[in-house]
């Protein structure tokens, strides 16, 4: 199933040209036209999925797949010294296309790419909290 409103669906089954290194039948992996460095690319699945919580296990893990062997291309065709695989979740996540994709993203040493977080620190409320949550079935 695709959305007729979804760009990355229409990118990801050929309605709209892109820079493709990769495509079988289920996904198709572009450049991405606003790089965070160079060959930052995306895994677009051709069907649409919102985001990782509506896209099936499977699916999700031909991905993963995916991501892994161009990444590996990617990796060692830049002469890159680092990569990040990134997949946001909602707006206050960073996401802004509402398709499921996967950012590959070569890093090099002295890039200026952002990706990073101040770290917090664990309280004994939030673990049991979140342990909690995680043994509920």
């Amino acid at each position: 199933m695709k959305d007729c409103n979804c760009i990355f669906c229409k990118i990801a089954n050929g309605e709209i040209p892109s820079a493709t290194l990769y495509e079988d039948d289920e996904f198709r992996v572009i450049l991405d036209l606003n790089p965070a460095s160079k060959g930052h690319a995306l895994v677009l699945p051709k069907e649409h999925f919102a985001n990782l919580f509506e896209i099936p296990a499977d699916v999700l893990g031909r991905a993963a797949g995916v991501a892994k062997k161009v990444s590996e291309k990617l990796f060692n065709g830049l002469h890159a010294d680092g990569f990040n695989l990134l997949q946001n979740n909602g707006e206050s996540a960073g996401q802004t296309v509402f398709h499921f994709h996967m950012h590959l993203i070569p890093r090099y040493k002295g890039d200026t790419v952002g990706v990073g977080w101040k770290p917090g620190t664990l309280t004994d409320e939030d673990r049991e909290e979140i342990l909690a949550l995680s043994r509920q079935e």
